[in-house]
């Protein structure tokens, strides 16, 4: 059994990217989709840039095959950078050294990909017994809305494992893992989850709580996932690990909690919502917004007209 305490520092996060990207196609066939841009930078250096901004500097990567370019691009660019040098190109140079810069990348390879959780158990050495964060790359929290941060205070506080929750419309719950809660007392946006259920039918649903792509775990999960077979889709899903946590409350590590976001949220899995996702962050760009929100005005207008 895995030795826990909860006291212990969050300090490293977990970064799934071994996914195919197959909603994405034919774009992700030869890039990964991770590496799409939203704007002008990957989606996934949105991702580390919070988890950076929320103090964890040591990031494990769990990648797959053709995913070289997701460690290109945190690594430096040398003939690149020393091209800006010499144009002048302060601006430039700045921005294509910051990806360097987030924290300490460390990565390591799936294997068979065999859903979520697999890919959060492989980072079992990496982690050395400690909480973790793990974050979904394909969704991304607004920087003014810090989400990961209370997550990390509330697991710091409690124990156990945190998981991010969001109010969606009844009728999407079946897209979403989902979680039954009660009232623990630590705040208004803080419960005790007490059941978790993977894509649940509709009308069986337990709430309309989805989970979202963050979590903060008690290294007591690796236990559990080392027994969780494979669920929905024949993968071994995380959510069903942590749905064995909420029943090992007498145990060191086992409770698990969730925080109820109210914040911005880009979902950049889906084709549709990855367009809102560039739309809505490139209109609110100092650089850009002012010029794009004028267009898009016109635009619209025009496209209501015909």
């Amino acid at each position: 059994m895995t030795t826990t305490t909860s006291r212990i520092p969050v300090t490293k996060a977990v970064v799934p990217a071994a996914g195919l990207g197959t909603r994405f196609l034919p774009a992700t066939k030869a890039t990964p989709k991770e590496m799409l841009p939203v704007v002008d930078k990957p989606a996934i250096q949105y991702v580390v840039e919070e988890a950076s901004a929320a103090g964890l500097s040591d990031i494990l990567m769990v990648t797959g095959r053709n995913k070289r370019a997701l460690e290109d691009h945190f690594d430096r660019a040398y003939e690149l950078e020393e091209l800006l040098v010499r144009k002048g190109d302060e601006d430039r140079l700045r921005r294509v050294r910051e990806s360097v810069e987030l924290a300490n990348m460390h990565y390591v390879r799936q294997g068979d990909p065999k859903g979520l959780g697999h890919a959060v158990s492989v980072a079992e050495q990496h982690v050395a017994g400690q909480p973790f964060a793990v974050l979904l790359g394909d969704d991304l929290i607004d920087p003014r809305d810090p989400l990961l941060a209370r997550m990390i205070e509330v697991q710091q506080e409690l124990g156990g494992s945190v998981v991010a929750l969001m109010e969606v419309d009844p009728s999407q719950i079946h897209l979403y893992g989902c979680a039954a809660v009660k009232a623990n007392g630590f705040g208004e946006d803080v419960f005790q989850v007490t059941d978790l259920v993977e894509k649940p039918e509709p009308g069986e649903a337990p709430s309309n709580y989805a989970v979202i792509g963050r979590y903060v775990l008690d290294p007591l999960v690796f236990d559990v996932l080392r027994e969780t077979p494979p669920g929905r889709g024949g993968e071994i899903q995380l959510t069903d690990a942590l749905r064995e946590l909420t029943t090992r409350e007498a145990e060191a590590g086992g409770q698990v909690h969730g925080v109820l976001f109210k914040g911005r949220r880009y979902d950049t899995g889906d084709r549709a919502d990855y367009l809102r996702a560039i739309v809505r962050l490139a209109a609110e760009r100092e650089d850009l917004g002012p010029e794009f929100r004028s267009w898009l005005r016109e635009f619209v207008g025009s496209e209501l007209q015909d």
